[in-house]
């Protein structure tokens, strides 16, 4: 994994940044809609193909239903390919990862993407800023 700056972040902001895909991960795999939305700064947003939800209000609710119903059973991977730093409460994350269907261990073509993180410090914890996915699959 690549990371870019243009400040000095802490080791512990580099490994705060780069563990927020962990915390969506493990939200994902015990369906938490709550500890999902808590990743992201109260008026976050988050688009996915198709979708457009802001505030962790509209994004709880969403992954509340996705859970009960597409996203029931499903679990989600993520990894960091990229790290840059703005300021020191600043930066974008990049990550690649997907869905996993119920009994898969990897990601299938159709399902993988690639993700931007916009993150921010607030109250001394890394937030999620704004989400968004798109396939990785190349045109």
């Amino acid at each position: 994994m690549k990371i870019m700056t243009t400040t000095t972040p802490s080791d512990a902001d580099k490994a705060a940044v780069a563990a927020l895909p962990q915390r969506v991960v493990a939200a994902w795999a015990q369906h938490d809609p709550e500890s999902f939305a808590g990743v992201f700064t109260e008026d976050g947003s988050m688009i996915l193909p198709g979708l457009y939800r802001k505030g962790r209000e509209e994004i709880r609710s969403f992954m509340e239903a996705a859970f009960q119903g597409p996203f029931k059973g499903t679990k989600v991977t993520g990894q960091p390919i990229d790290i840059r730093f703005f300021s020191d409460e600043a930066g974008v994350l990049i990550t690649q990862g997907g869905v996993l269907a119920p009994g898969e261990t990897e990601v299938s073509d159709e399902r993988a993407i690639r993700a931007s993180w916009v993150v921010v410090k607030r109250d001394g914890q890394w937030q999620l800023a704004a989400y968004q996915n798109s396939p990785a699959l190349e045109l």
